[in-house]
């Protein structure tokens, strides 16, 4: 009896420690962007979705971009601003760059979750838009490749 009650509390350790293990798999797979992903990147205010588009493209971020939502695996959505050089800055500093924030996240559509969130930030940007999602492609690159 003592030895069947050993083999049944095995069993169940076992079991449970398997379940763990796959939920923990694929909790981690649901935040990791794999290498040739369909990524649609949503209307974002002031054309930054175009912005998106080039910068992924030229900074060679290893997804396959699809022109309908229903269509891909995650969604690329986001915001960015751009605040000219007032007059004061340019007389005093000499600077006629622009200010620009920039924010995207990436969203596996099946599970909701969030797999990717970046923000930017420049006091100073020669090429404005241009420079801000370059950036944001830049560091999804560095995701995607890291496999994190």
């Amino acid at each position: 009896m003592k030895r069947c009650l050993c083999c049944l509390v095995f069993l169940f350790t076992f079991c449970a420690l398997s379940l763990v293990a796959q939920t923990q798999a694929k909790a981690e797979e649901s935040t990791v962007i794999p290498s040739g992903a369909k990524v649609f990147v949503a209307p974002m205010p002031d054309g930054f979705d175009e912005s998106m588009k080039s910068a992924i493209l030229k900074k060679q971020v290893p997804v396959t971009l699809v022109e309908k939502r229903d269509e891909a695996e995650f969604e690329i959505t986001g915001y960015s601003e751009t605040q000219k050089a007032g007059t004061a800055k340019i007389l005093i500093t000499g600077s006629w760059h622009s200010q620009e924030t920039a924010s995207v996240k990436v969203a596996n559509l099946k599970s909701g979750v969030v797999v990717f969130a970046y923000s930017y930030h420049t006091a100073n940007s020669a090429h404005g838009k241009k420079t801000s999602s370059e950036a944001c492609a830049k560091h999804l690159k560095t995701k995607i490749e890291s496999g994190n």
